[in-house]
């Protein structure tokens, strides 16, 4: 996470000032737009009640700035917190399912227990915050905290509940605006209330913070290295974890969902020349807040509908770009490798239970074809309506699940990363985004129009991620990290869209949550062409799949040229995801659950994880596909969600078991 060269002392410094700078000459632009100069210390401190607008500048202008300064810090000082802590420069508050965990508790309180809002927005948020970190800390604790078990286990969760409150948006769309606009992070205020509230919490979280920086200091070390100087490890990661947790539940309640900022000012800060603890804890909140601040000022230039763009979304086209430009100078780090945390045990048998997966994978396939739902349940159904309807539908959800579960288990091996998966790569997000393009821009948008457009979108996402990494060998920090940047901006484009009243909100709605309803025969065979092409190159990249996981150096030393076998990979997993986000939108949660669940199941070696992933992937995916037609018909769940809501709670309980 730090640089192999010292960085010039006075870059910092620099650094800060620029943004400092930046940030004021903006903040005095908007001040001006409404009250003149020489009106500023009575609209500050008296403003006359008949004068509108130092009564704005007083009550909604003023009052913005502060809150866009202490939630910028707090959420920066939580990131920079989990990011040292966990020794993951890919950490950050949405880690451990805090912001996903409000989110989903609003979402049913809204619509199923109004009764609870007695407690206030802020503690409902606060109590589904609470649950979803409980919960993470129970999966992780019998492995003492170590940081690849709460990451794992926050992402997981943070996944589960982003896909259960998707579920209930699904059905409810209309009844939810209100709560799609807090989600955005829009930063309107009326009053001082909401500084007063953040000052009081945020400001004494930050002190306590101070107090761990010693034990923080420490836990940076290895955790062997850290006992053996009598540090209580699994305390005070806890102690840090639960200050940081506090502070984003308490932002999240009262502004909603901030993105990105909890990554990308820590990462600014350490490549600016922050490598100390000390440096870091200060220097990340006071970036992050003057970027919170420089975005939703220049959100504020915008013409009178700037409403339609939320400042929490917005950081990411400020964010994304400064931590792009930054990403060459990132030090090349090795992240947790797989084999330092795999599990120990291997099938005695492997490749009689990749047997029995197979076998079970095409019983579930004859089920999904010969069974349908009615009023009265499950009913066989007839030999016209298999080949038009179910057929093509069984095809395209093991095709997909398939793709994403190979994908998925070469990253998480080329990267040394158990948490890589398809959607960091950025492929599924450009894909997303091409596709909305021709939604949104076409007169009439076919489907093969729409197929066009989602390839575009992948291979110009895919290209330019390589043109970032390139120079570094496609190292795999760094290619996570412009994979997060570019998949931030695809996040801006739907919190925006959700809060419009777009009749074909609701065809996006569906796609993005991995129905499919509108695949043909075509397009379903060739995603099982090519997801089974990818399965016979598997001898191919037998040797690198072995390689690759012990590191650059070691792979190089053995005469691998590590830049041509990683692009060689990048590209193969560019189009799988392609191909399966185009079908069946951007269902990264496979591409997660497929390699986990095969080594969970002692499929540890390359040939047999990469075969038992992509059986476990198809099967997820086709089970969720078959279930989500027939469980409430005549109503249907997209495969999708409801992968996520069946595999998630599987996967966390398995985890749970093996630690």
């Amino acid at each position: 996470m730090t640089a192999p060269f010292r960085r010039p002392p006075i870059l910092l410094p620099l650094a800060i000032a620029g943004f400092a700078v930046a940030a004021l000459l903006l903040v005095r632009t908007n001040l001006a737009a409404l009250v003149p100069p020489a009106l500023w210390p009575d609209a500050l401190l008296a403003p006359a009640p008949a004068d509108t607008m130092q009564v704005l500048a007083h009550y909604a202008f003023l009052p913005r700035v502060s809150v866009a300064l202490l939630s910028g810090g707090g959420l920066a000082l939580a990131g920079a917190m989990l990011q040292y802590v966990l020794r993951n420069p890919l950490a950050e508050p949405a880690t451990l399912g805090i912001s996903a965990g409000a989110q989903l508790a609003l979402t049913l309180a809204t619509l199923q227990a109004p009764w609870a809002f007695a407690i206030g927005r802020e503690g409902v948020a606060l109590l589904g915050a609470a649950l979803a970190f409980c919960l993470v800390l129970v999966l992780s604790a019998a492995r003492g905290l170590s940081p690849v078990s709460v990451t794992l286990a926050g992402l997981i969760v943070s996944l589960f509940c982003g896909m259960a409150a998707a579920v209930v948006t699904l059905f409810n769309h209309d009844l939810l605006i209100g709560l799609f606009l807090w989600g955005a992070g829009y930063l309107d205020q009326g009053d001082w209330q909401t500084t007063r509230s953040l000052v009081g919490q945020v400001l004494p979280l930050a002190l306590l913070t101070l107090l761990l920086i010693r034990p923080i200091t420490l836990l940076g070390l290895d955790d062997r290295a850290a006992r053996g100087l009598g540090l209580n490890v699994a305390w005070f990661r806890l102690a840090a974890m639960g200050a940081a947790v506090a502070l984003t539940a308490v932002i999240v309640a009262a502004v909603g969902i901030i993105s990105f900022i909890g990554l990308a000012a820590p990462a600014i800060a350490r490549l600016a020349g922050a490598r100390r603890p000390v440096a870091q804890l200060v220097a990340a909140p006071v970036i992050g807040a003057l970027l919170l601040l420089i975005t939703d000022q220049l959100v504020l230039l915008l013409p009178t509908t700037y409403r339609a763009f939320p400042t929490g979304a917005m950081t990411a086209i400020l964010g994304a770009p400064l931590l792009l430009i930054l990403l060459p100078r990132l030090a090349a780090a090795e992240p947790p490798a797989l084999r330092r945390h795999a599990p120990v045990h291997r099938a005695a048998r492997p490749w009689r239970l990749v047997a029995l997966i197979a076998g079970l994978t095409l019983i579930i396939f004859a089920g999904a074809l010969l069974t349908t739902g009615d009023a009265t349940g499950p009913v066989a159904g007839h030999w016209d309506e298999i080949l038009a309807y179910r057929l093509p539908r069984a095809l395209a959800a093991f095709a997909g699940g398939l793709s994403l579960a190979i994908a998925g288990t070469i990253l998480q091996r080329m990267t040394g990363n158990p948490l890589a998966a398809p959607e960091v790569l950025g492929i599924s997000s450009g894909a997303m985004l091409g596709i909305i393009a021709v939604m949104f821009l076409a007169a009439s948008p076919t489907r093969p129009l729409q197929i066009a457009g989602g390839a575009a979108g992948a291979v110009l996402m895919l290209a330019l991620i390589l043109a970032l990494t390139r120079r570094q060998a496609f190292s795999g920090l760094r290619l996570l990290l412009a994979g997060i940047a570019m998949g931030s901006i695809t996040g801006l484009v739907v919190a925006v869209l959700k809060t419009f009243q777009d009749p074909r909100l609701g065809q996006l709605l569906a796609w993005l949550s991995g129905s499919t309803y509108a695949t043909s025969m075509p397009e379903a065979l060739l995603a099982l062409g090519l997801g089974l092409a990818a399965l016979a190159l598997t001898p191919l990249m037998l040797r690198w799949l072995h390689l690759l996981p012990l590191g650059g150096r070691f792979a190089r030393t053995l005469g691998m040229s590590v830049a041509r076998v990683n692009a060689g990979l990048l590209l193969l997993v560019a189009l799988l995801s392609a191909s399966a986000t185009i079908l069946v939108g951007p269902l990264a949660f496979v591409g997660i659950m497929g390699p986990h669940f095969a080594r969970l199941a002692g499929l540890v070696r390359p040939a047999e994880q990469l075969v038992g992933a992509a059986l476990f992937g198809g099967l997820t995916l086709l089970a969720a596909d078959w279930a989500g037609r027939v469980v409430i018909f005549p109503y249907q769940i997209p495969a999708g969600l409801l992968a996520a809501l069946i595999g998630g709670p599987v996967l966390l309980l398995l985890i749970g078991r093996r630690a």
